[in-house]
């Protein structure tokens, strides 16, 4: 199996982290154009992020990670396996601020900087709005000073690029973040329903911590409510008399709180562990 990561970018290193997280190494550093991997039979390609979709569509790779709106770009039919919760923005347009241009449909018969053809092709099309498309590769914020385009459609995270080139959004076109993609013919090959299962166990284990403790039997219904954890917590008897080891999953976020309740409810040596992986 070939897995198809971006080369460079903003989706890059955490896509690393995330493979390295699911157990699957590179084993080669200097990011050369294929490499392999702690697991005999999976290599990684490095490639654009906006090239992905179209080398996992003609099974160059069987999966790879790239960003939402590049699969919507790209236009070419594969499965979604999973979002991944990093590399979050948003594909919106944007006018010269203080502009006359408030709204999309006043951009009728101008002009709009993108890099993005296909999604703004759709879009406006949807709006009903006729403009003439200006593609670009890159630096499309600039689009406007220059005079090229009247407004732009690009991809923003926190707006300070725009804002940094004198631009407000008018609309926001879709939201996106990094997705795990497959070839439709190798969706239920073994390794990559396996690697779909290890990177979901990793998502699902973000946040959590495993809490262990001792309880009096009489306290478990205390404990119980305090931290019902996700399916209950596990219960079993230890040989000190009375008492129970009880274990249970929560969020980090409740933490803080739950630890003095667990205490007050009479719960005694606490072990907090944080969790690697969760597989449902």
């Amino acid at each position: 199996m070939i897995i198809a990561l971006p080369n460079k970018g903003r989706l890059s290193q955490p896509s690393l982290e995330l493979l390295l997280q699911a157990g699957i190494k590179i084993e080669n550093e200097d990011r050369r154009l294929i490499a392999t991997t702690n697991k005999e039979g999976i290599d990684v390609l490095f490639a654009r992020a906006r090239d992905i979709p179209e080398y996992v569509y003609k099974n160059a790779a069987q999966v790879g990670i790239t960003g939402e709106d590049m699969v919507i770009e790209a236009g070419v039919d594969v499965k979604t396996l999973l979002k991944l919760g990093f590399g979050k923005a948003k594909v919106v347009v944007a006018v010269p601020t203080g502009s006359r241009i408030r709204k999309p449909e006043d951009l009728e018969g101008k002009s709009v900087a993108t890099e993005f053809r296909r999604i703004a092709e759709n879009y406006f099309r949807k709006k009903g709005v006729d403009v003439e498309i200006v593609e670009v590769s890159g630096a499309c914020e600039i689009a406007p000073a220059i005079g090229i385009a009247d407004a732009i459609m690009d991809l923003t995270s926190t707006g300070a690029t725009l804002r940094l080139n004198s631009l407000e959004i008018i609309d926001v076109v879709m939201e996106t973040e990094a997705v795990l993609i497959a070839n439709r013919d190798s969706v239920d090959d073994f390794n990559v329903q396996a690697l779909k299962t290890a990177i979901e166990s990793v998502l699902n284990a973000r946040g959590m911590v495993y809490l262990m403790m001792n309880v009096p039997e009489e306290r478990l219904d205390d404990v119980k409510r305090v931290a019902p954890g996700l399916k209950g917590p596990t219960v079993m008897k230890v040989e000190s008399n009375g008492m129970l080891a009880v274990h249970v999953v929560i969020h980090e976020n409740h933490l803080f709180e739950v630890v003095e309740k667990l205490k007050k409810a009479g719960a005694r040596d606490i072990l907090v562990v944080p969790v690697q992986r969760l597989i449902f």
